[in-house]
């Protein structure tokens, strides 16, 4: 009879340099190897040292630590970061990926007012993705909520799975804050969930970013079925530990996380002959 054992899929665990914020990218790459992640995604943000592929580098080689994913600088607060023209930005992104050793791109859909960049978007991301090996994966997002008022932000929308491209990045806190069925959207991604941002929720209207098990989010789930299927993608914390009282705190929300995916990694399955 089949006996059964722990299965580990070849998924690293990496931490964002988003989730040490408002310290530097710098202190992330520090936490990061202290903790013992597989190495960090890197958010290209209006920190000088994110945007500086030497600095990058010369920080992944001090920590032993790799670069394994480049978050391209999509947010309100950053669309003049690298250049004013979002596909510039891509384009700087793939660079840095590729220069830095890193194997994906992690990409949000347009604003609405971007409607050039908006109309051939999806064209435009296959297009990039045909030139290079580095995964270009589009994250979900979420309608933006004010009160009873709703306004969707992004086009051609919050819900990528609505649009064919060859990646996804699935991020928990934003399908609590879509108030979504996080499962169903998973399944939707199919084979081409390419990457994961880890974080929990509980539904409200702000993009809450928790610890992993700290909200109403299949976290557990979504791991184990991950280790059940092999995936080879990245796992990436990315939490808010901008409310820790102390850098002590930090740490240990972050090595709670880790430790958490860490758990939920290891999938029990029956192998025959084992």
């Amino acid at each position: 009879m089949a006996e059964p054992v722990v299965r580990i899929p070849d998924a690293k665990v990496a931490l964002s340099t988003a989730s040490v914020y408002p310290e530097s990218t710098a202190t992330a790459f520090e936490i990061a190897a202290r903790l013992g992640y597989d190495g960090v995604e890197v958010m290209v943000w209006n920190d000088p040292i994110s945007q500086d592929i030497e600095a990058l580098r010369r920080l992944s080689d001090h920590h032993e630590i790799p670069i394994l994913a480049v978050h391209a600088p999509c947010l309100l607060i950053t669309q003049r970061v690298w250049s004013s023209d979002p596909w510039v930005r891509l384009q700087r992104a793939r660079s840095a990926a590729e220069r830095l050793g890193a194997s994906t791109v992690v990409v949000h859909p347009p604003f609405r007012w971007q409607r050039q960049y908006a109309r051939g978007f999806v064209s435009g991301i296959w297009r990039m993705a045909d030139e290079t090996d580095i995964r270009f994966a589009v994250e979900n997002m979420y309608p933006w909520r004010y009160r009873d008022r709703e306004m969707l932000a992004y086009a051609p929308g919050w819900d990528p799975t609505d649009e064919d491209y060859r990646h996804f990045t699935i991020d928990l806190s934003h399908t609590a804050t879509a108030r979504t069925d996080t499962m169903a959207m998973i399944g939707r991604m199919g084979d081409r969930l390419g990457h994961v941002h880890l974080a929990d929720g509980k539904g409200s209207a702000k993009d809450e970013h928790l610890v992993p098990g700290r909200g109403d989010q299949p976290c557990a789930e979504l791991l184990e079925g991950l280790a059940g299927s092999g995936f080879d993608g990245h796992v990436v914390i990315e939490v808010n530990t901008r409310r820790a009282m102390s850098n002590a705190e930090r740490e240990a929300d972050l090595a709670e996380a880790l430790a958490f995916t860490r758990l939920h990694l290891a999938s029990p399955s029956r192998v025959p002959g084992q």
